[in-house]
């Protein structure tokens, strides 16, 4: 609180319309600084306050290793509603360059989560869809909901997208290749990628079991990087451009509180630099490769941590800009620009989803 109270003299002595009152000021906050840096703390040992009570009290941002979140097994995955598409057939003016007719294309993790969201966004801008996940039998589930979502909100069109359902195990070279196989042989192309695929967990470095680590490693960096290989591969043979959203999080450029997931965190700033690294050596193929990170979403697995650690809501939302959490719906737009023709100049970006998160 001091340290703040003098940093605020300095400023108002710089911003003050006296000169003399500036510099007195100044004066002042100078000889706060030299007594905060004396040999005496600024607090005695037993006086400082647990980390624990620092962060429910939202005073400091540090990690608070007794948070803790396992990712769950998929049995315990609450299920991902349909939410509402392109909202009925429309006609106000809306850039042709965003439309996805005649496009097919990918999400991985497309079953739940912030991946069926996003697949449906393509879906409703005109594009086919593979659904990619480890639950196949969840996978045709959700085909066959967007499906049926599509049709009610597009009564009486004359083609209707075609949706598929396929496993994966994103992870496993072999696993990967084959799933690529599988889906050109319903769709016979292959134009956009979307890497959903992955999870974290809140553990603290120490404790954090070392074959959970090189799971989370395995499903978020080694699936969305095979994956992206085997597109890339495909459309070269193609001799045909297209476009990738590598899904990033906020966590790959800042470190979030109080939780504490840093293998998360290097893991997710290992997508955003794998996207502009395969950005920078596909560009004269003309495949565009991007990433979004979302910040704090509402999903259905998120509900379910917060309801489990209902503090963590609070200091979340505390630290966010707008105020509020974000919702999947928030990343259709993002996703169907970035896939889209709309976005045909930008790769190798960090499309951050956030409310303003990381700009703080």
């Amino acid at each position: 609180m001091f340290r703040l109270s003098a940093r605020s003299t300095l400023l108002r002595a710089a911003c003050g319309p006296s000169p003399a009152v500036a510099a007195a000021a100044a004066g002042r906050a100078q000889q706060a600084y030299r007594n905060l840096s004396s040999s005496s703390p600024l607090y005695k040992e037993d006086e400082k306050a647990p980390a624990a009570t620092i962060n429910a009290e939202g005073g400091l941002a540090r990690t608070d290793d007794s948070v803790r979140v396992e990712y769950p097994t998929d049995a315990e995955m609450p299920q991902t509603p349909i939410v509402q598409g392109r909202g009925g057939r429309h006609f106000k003016r809306t850039l042709a360059s965003f439309s996805l007719e005649g496009r097919t294309s990918v999400v991985t993790g497309g079953a739940r989560g912030l991946g069926l969201v996003m697949g449906q966004a393509l879906v409703a801008s005109g594009s086919d869809l593979a659904i990619v996940d480890l639950n196949q039998q969840e996978a045709e589930l959700q085909a066959k909901k967007l499906l049926e979502q599509f049709e009610k909100e597009n009564p009486g069109l004359d083609r209707l997208p075609k949706i598929t359902a396929h496993y994966a195990d994103v992870g496993d070279p072999e696993s990967v290749t084959s799933s690529i196989s599988r889906i050109l042989a319903e769709h016979t192309k292959i134009d956009h990628l979307v890497t959903s695929a992955g999870f974290t967990e809140n553990f603290d470095a120490i404790s954090y079991p070392y074959d959970r680590i090189q799971k989370l490693w395995n499903v978020n960096v080694d699936g969305s990087y095979l994956f992206a290989v085997e597109v890339a591969k495909h459309l070269m043979e193609r001799k045909a451009p297209g476009s990738m959203v590598l899904i990033g999080s906020m966590s790959g450029s800042i470190v979030n509180v109080p939780q504490p997931q840093a293998p998360y965190n290097a893991a997710k700033a290992a997508i955003r630099h794998l996207a502009a690294s395969l950005a920078v050596e596909w560009a004269g193929a003309g495949i565009r490769v991007n990433c979004i990170s979302p910040g704090y979403m509402l999903t259905a697995l998120t509900r379910k941590i917060l309801d489990d650690n209902p503090d963590l809501n609070k200091k979340w939302t505390s630290l966010i800009p707008q105020g509020k959490m974000g919702v999947p719906e928030d990343l259709m737009g993002a996703v169907v620009f970035l896939t889209s023709d709309a976005s045909k100049y930008v790769t190798g970006a960090d499309l951050r989803v956030d409310g303003g998160y990381t700009v703080t």
